[in-house]
């Protein structure tokens, strides 16, 4: 059976990506078949567009010179089509979301799959995987933020900030938020406790200091993030940040953390049932509400790719297939 896709056959920008008519994904075993209701943009996406960084074609099964597979994008809700013969959690006509590499497609064949609460549309849900895992593994695990204490999130506007913002309020924190003068509202609505703007003020240089610094905005030395930890604080590096520019800044960064003893760490989030399952109870529950930016159908996505390179996006832009 066949199916409408967005589908690059080269590397490159929001022009090499159009819809086709390709395969319907087989169902497997294990996995079930999902009927994709929206979907939502990430970093990693853009990078799957693009190719970029080359290094790391061959590490993320891209491809060197051209995608091995046309398909991409990640996050996903929708409603289970059918399901595995080893699948017992799930039924056709369950409302889902979760993670698999080819989502921007009217199905998708997957295992990292949970429940939709009721309480949530499609649009909204399809904001979780990628970014929400992010912000969840990054304070809880990585940075093992503990109720009391003091966080600082720099860059708090952006898919993964403001579900950052949300979750370490959720874990009994303090929240510090940095964003631009535009964003400073929403932040607040999110439940900052406290929001700077970074174009007015220098979290580094202000002498506040936090027990964890989570930077997922980038730009700032060691030296200078030392400065806002506490003696025993942490940094954790959130995300993957894709200009030249931005890639040597986290090598340098990471060279000058080599002798930080554990208090630095940098992570690649990772798709598992249990931590969606977590962030669909906080979902249920409403400690956490996605910001959207923009609603784009299938058929816009060079559009909203293209707006997301340009950056400076409120939340999530999500696509409706």
């Amino acid at each position: 059976m066949m199916m409408k896709a967005l589908v690059r056959h080269e590397y490159g920008g929001p022009g090499v990506a159009r819809v086709e008519e390709v395969e319907q994904p087989e169902l497997e075993d294990e996995r079930v078949l999902v009927r994709v209701r929206a979907s939502s943009l990430n970093k990693a996406d853009f990078h799957q567009l693009r190719g970029f960084p080359r290094l790391l074609r061959p590490v993320t099964r891209g491809g060197v010179r051209r995608p091995k597979s046309a398909l991409f994008g990640t996050d996903f809700a929708g409603v289970v089509e059918a399901v595995g013969k080893d699948v017992t959690d799930l039924a056709p006509g369950d409302e889902v979301f979760g993670g698999r590499t080819g989502a921007f497609a009217e199905y998708v064949s997957a295992i990292n799959v949970v429940r939709k609460p009721a309480n949530v549309t499609f649009e909204e849900a399809a904001t979780m995987g990628i970014a929400g895992l992010t912000a969840l593994q990054g304070l809880r695990d990585k940075g093992d933020l503990q109720s009391g204490e003091r966080v600082l999130i720099n860059g708090a506007s952006g898919g993964v900030g403001t579900l950052a913002v949300q979750i370490a309020k959720a874990l009994g924190a303090h929240v510090t938020a940095v964003c631009s003068t535009r964003n400073i509202e929403q932040t607040r609505a999110l439940g900052a406790d406290r929001v700077l703007d970074y174009t007015r003020t220098d979290f580094t240089r202000e002498g506040e200091r936090y027990d964890l610094v989570a930077d997922v905005a980038g730009g700032h030395s060691w030296s200078a993030l030392k400065r806002a930890l506490e003696p025993e604080g942490r940094l954790v590096v959130v995300g993957g940040h894709g200009s030249r520019h931005q890639l040597g800044h986290l090598a340098g960064l990471w060279l000058s953390t080599r002798l930080s003893k554990g208090r630095v760490k940098f992570y690649v989030a990772q798709f598992n049932k249990p931590d969606l399952q977590t962030l669909a109870d906080m979902l249920e529950s409403g400690q956490l509400k996605p910001a959207i930016d923009r609603t784009y159908g299938l058929a816009e996505a060079q559009d909203a790719l293209r707006t997301f390179g340009e950056g400076h996006v409120r939340g999530k832009l999500v696509l409706t297939i």
